[in-house]
């Protein structure tokens, strides 16, 4: 998928950009939790996930 497509959709939705890049896994459950106590630390973790190579 579209790198800058997929840093958008970390933005707005940070969990279905975890879950397209790495599927149901640790890093989807970290990450809802992460947006569930606080949006914004949900979103750092996406980005980050998602600009990993």
């Amino acid at each position: 998928m579209n790198q800058l497509l997929m840093i958008i959709l970390a933005i707005l939705l940070p969990p279905v950009a975890v879950f397209i890049k790495y599927g149901a896994g640790k890093d989807l459950v970290i990450n809802i939790l992460l947006c569930l106590l606080a949006f914004i630390p949900g979103v750092i973790h996406a980005l980050w996930l998602v600009t990993q190579k």
